[in-house]
């Protein structure tokens, strides 16, 4: 599909895509046409990148068996980061805490997602992390547009090697983000967010932006 083609493919405003977008845990298990995820990650590959290194690989995982193994791997590292907090089991988590609960679901249904899309960079040098990271909205803002839901997700250091194993990764190589894909259970926003006031300020910190 030319890039034209491509780009029209986005015509929600993007206004009402970044006021309404927000982080989307739960995902029917309807599939998404590959078509979809293309064209999300070319809109990734948009983006800008330090020095213009575009030193970003997007693996789109869509295979359901290589998405179940993900899965484990990804349980195991979410548990792995608890563990670095000093939690062991869900009984010590606070059960009214609803995003730790929705991100603990999340683990035990990862490779139940119809798509991930690791957001990987060729080294770890901080450079090529950053690259990373406008591609990274840009494609949570695409699918925003096609109507998909995602959230970005980390994994923990400890598994890296085996997912380089399972993916066929070259040495060097690690994923930044791993981001769900899917049609959303649930609706988008509006989003909650703190008041301007309490996360901006005008030439010295603590000095409010004018109100509109």
């Amino acid at each position: 599909m030319p890039a034209s083609s491509t780009s029209d493919r986005f015509s929600m405003p993007l206004g009402e895509a970044m006021y309404n977008m927000r982080a989307i845990r739960r995902l029917k298990p309807d599939p998404v046409a590959l078509e979809d995820l293309r064209d999300i990650v070319d809109a990734a590959r948009q983006a800008p990148s330090p020095s213009n290194r575009q030193s970003w690989h997007f693996l789109v995982v869509q295979d359901a068996e290589q998405r179940a193994k993900l899965g484990a791997i990804y349980r195991e590292a979410w548990w792995a980061k608890r563990r670095d907090e000093g939690f062991h089991k869900p009984e010590d988590f606070d059960p009214n805490d609803k995003v730790r609960m929705s991100a603990m679901r999340l683990a035990d249904h990862f490779g139940d997602a119809p798509a991930v899309i690791l957001m990987c960079a060729d080294s770890s040098a901080m450079v090529d992390t950053t690259g990373v990271i406008p591609a990274t909205q840009n494609l949570l803002l695409a699918a925003r547009s096609l109507g998909l839901g995602a959230t970005i997700t980390s994994l923990h250091p400890s598994v890296m090697d085996d997912v380089r194993a399972l993916f066929g990764m070259p040495e060097g190589t690690f994923v930044v983000y791993a981001i769900p894909v899917g049609y959303p259970q649930g609706n988008f926003g509006p989003v909650t967010r703190k008041p301007l006031n309490e996360v901006a300020s005008l030439d010295r910190w603590g000095e409010p932006l004018p109100e509109a």
